[in-house]
């Protein structure tokens, strides 16, 4: 199962009449497969929540795409978080997707960790390594 997620943070009236932020919460978007419009939808909820004053972010921990964005610092991302993030008024971050898979060729891919490239690996390879990406995947998250 595919799956996107995406970040709340809402903005709430404190008793001296400032705002305060509410701790994160989460929706998380499944489809059974790719190309099923996980991502379009996000974009929509991204916007219109953003647009009922919620602050919002997305989040896709491993995403494998042949083309990415370079953000303002000079990492890579992947587009369809870039478009996310612009539904939801923000500027796109690497850490909106900690793990972008290239492909490049039928069993392999550049394996791109918090918007730096750290090498080519085949599928195998990068199942074997997958446990240790987990760290940057959470500390993206929780950030």
């Amino acid at each position: 199962m595919k799956c996107f997620c995406m970040h709340l943070k809402e903005l709430c009236q404190n008793s001296e009449g400032g705002q305060k932020i509410n701790m994160a919460k989460s929706i998380m978007i499944q489809g059974t497969m790719s190309n099923v419009g996980k991502s379009a939808l996000a974009a929509g909820l991204c916007r219109v929540l953003k647009q009922d004053g919620y602050k919002v972010a997305p989040f896709k921990s491993q995403n494998m795409a042949l083309n990415s964005f370079i953000t303002k610092e000079g990492l890579e991302m992947g587009r369809a978080q870039v478009m996310q993030a612009e539904a939801a008024g923000i500027e796109p971050e690497a850490i909106m997707n900690p793990i972008l898979l290239k492909p490049t060729n039928d069993t392999g891919s550049q394996v791109i960790v918090n918007g730096k490239p750290i090498g080519v690996m085949a599928a195998r390879e990068y199942y074997r390594h997958k446990q240790e990406y987990i760290p940057a995947i959470m500390d993206a998250y929780h950030k």
